[in-house]
């Protein structure tokens, strides 16, 4: 394995210092371990799985409390939107479940083509092209969130296309309407994360998001109850929060000696290639997107049940509630991708795979937790969101479908990490479509709309298309050839790499 002593370029090796070697020289470590059959495989394992640790939740704590931060700030939106009645719950309900998760979704799965080719391109000691990939992918998503403000600006007619009610898709709409400069935030803010990620540089993006959640709040309550500006400026609010996230990363880029080799500066080269990263994006756009809007078809299928509102605000609370557990998973995903894609970069096959078991088995026993105090708490949790009492005994009811839905939530985001890791999305694309499209929304409609078994009937149906995903992608994970992956990352990055040009900062 090349170590990260070696300098970047080899035409510069007496010019640039040499980096950190922490990460690689413990990965190298992990390999040697792992790779010594003269010691017992129990004392193998033991020494891995410490090794394997300390780099996973080095990783996985700083990004869990970015996302879940990130997370937070539109629930606390939802929150305060939800506290000026039942109406705007279910209006910023629908605008964030339904419209904006739609371009989370795209945006966040057109950036996981960073993930996995900064992440290869890191172990490989690639460094120089790493803020290449960030460049594109920047004008990708930018480019993309041209087309997705008219979706935006349309959302009312969408809506009452979809099936939903005059009253609840106007006030959405108008909802919606302030999260358009939030579609050009998420063009910027996931190639830096992946970037930053792929270098496992992760606190930083986590101060940032602590600081960002407490302006957040205040600029909230300003805007909405001092100021009194309602829906449109409870989302407007959180846009801006978005866009201060965006700027503070972007200055520690540029300003930071840890990625001093990684960026450049704004080069040409971002430009080219722009067809072929285009297709790469595409793949990882489609992979994630069909995770990201199968429970859009929750919350629409819910629209269409008699007593729609309660049926949504009960819905929308239990999804806010597996979202918080869902967003502790994507940050096991993200330590996931970069072990994975850092290790087979490196041409560590051995602790790529033993990366995915550590992984996938912490994710698992935190997602289990998560879930007995789902049970533990299901008649209280909607006070959280709202004061009705209606609402409260729907969530209750709902809460057993809760726990299974976080429990599989701890596994299948982290599964997906590893597919971004390996390059895998479009074989994962079509995974999607088939047990969730083919089988958990056919299967959610049927039970409740046509057998009348209302929200739990579409929710059961979904979840059997979920767990249908999950065995699929363990199976498959688990007979991986990591050997053969490392083989495969390795002409991936020569397919990627390009010469060097001018710096045009």
């Amino acid at each position: 394995m090349a170590s990260l002593d070696q300098p970047l370029l080899q035409s510069e090796s007496q010019k640039l210092p040499k980096l950190s070697t922490g990460g690689h020289e413990v990965s190298s470590e992990l390999e040697t371990v792992l790779s010594n059959t003269q010691v017992p495989l129990v004392q193998r394992l033991r020494r891995a799985t410490w090794i394997e640790s300390k780099l996973l939740f080095h990783l996985a704590a700083p990004a869990v409390i970015v996302y879940m931060i990130n997370y937070c700030m539109s629930m606390s939106t939802q929150i305060f939107a939800g506290h000026l009645g039942n109406l705007e719950l279910a209006a910023s309900s629908l605008g964030n479940n339904g419209i904006q998760i739609f371009a989370y979704g795209l945006m966040l799965g057109m950036g996981s083509a960073v993930e996995t080719l900064c992440g290869q391109a890191y172990g490989a000691n690639k460094y120089e092209m790493l803020g290449v990939y960030l460049q594109r992918s920047t004008i990708l998503l930018g480019l993309t969130g041209v087309v997705l403000t008219i979706l935006y600006i349309f959302s009312k007619p969408i809506l009452l296309f979809l099936g939903q009610s005059e009253e609840i898709a106007s006030a959405a709409a108008v909802f919606v309407y302030g999260l358009i400069p939030q579609i050009f935030a998420y063009a910027a803010v996931f190639p830096q994360q992946k970037f930053l990620q792929a270098q496992s540089i992760v606190a930083p993006s986590a101060y940032i998001s602590v600081v960002t959640l407490g302006i957040h709040f205040l600029l909230s309550w300003v805007a909405v109850y001092k100021l009194g500006w309602g829906l449109i400026g409870s989302s407007l609010v959180l846009s801006l929060s978005w866009w201060i996230i965006v700027v503070a990363q972007y200055l520690y880029i540029v300003k930071s000696p840890r990625c001093r080799y990684t960026w450049d500066g704004f080069s040409m080269q971002a430009f080219s290639g722009l067809s072929e990263f285009f297709k790469l994006s595409a793949a990882s756009a489609v992979m994630l997107c069909l995770e990201a809007w199968y429970n859009d078809f929750l919350v629409l299928l819910a629209g269409l049940l008699p007593n729609p509102e309660v049926a949504l605000d009960s819905l929308s609370i239990c999804m806010t509630i597996s979202g918080w557990v869902f967003m502790v998973a994507v940050g096991f995903n993200a330590a996931a991708s970069v072990r994975v894609s850092n290790e087979l970069g490196a041409g560590n096959p051995k602790s790529a795979s033993f990366s995915v078991v550590i992984v996938t088995s912490a994710s698992f026993i935190l997602s289990v937790v998560a879930a007995i105090l789902v049970l533990a708490l299901r008649n209280v949790i909607s006070y959280a969101f709202t004061e009705g009492e209606v609402v409260a005994a729907a969530v209750s009811d709902l809460s057993p479908l809760l726990a299974i839905t976080v429990i599989l939530n701890g596994v299948q985001p982290v599964l997906s990490g590893v597919a971004v890791g390996c390059g895998w999305q479009a074989f994962v694309a079509y995974v999607n479509v088939g047990c969730y499209y083919f089988v958990g929304i056919p299967l959610g409609g049927l039970l409740g709309l046509y057998f009348n078994l209302g929200a739990k009937g579409i929710w059961s149906g979904m979840i059997g298309g979920t767990v249908l995903q999950t065995i699929i992608l363990l199976w498959v994970t688990f007979r991986t050839d990591w050997n053969k992956e490392v083989e495969e990352a390795s002409k991936r990055l020569v397919k990627w790499e390009d010469k060097k040009q001018p710096i045009l900062n």
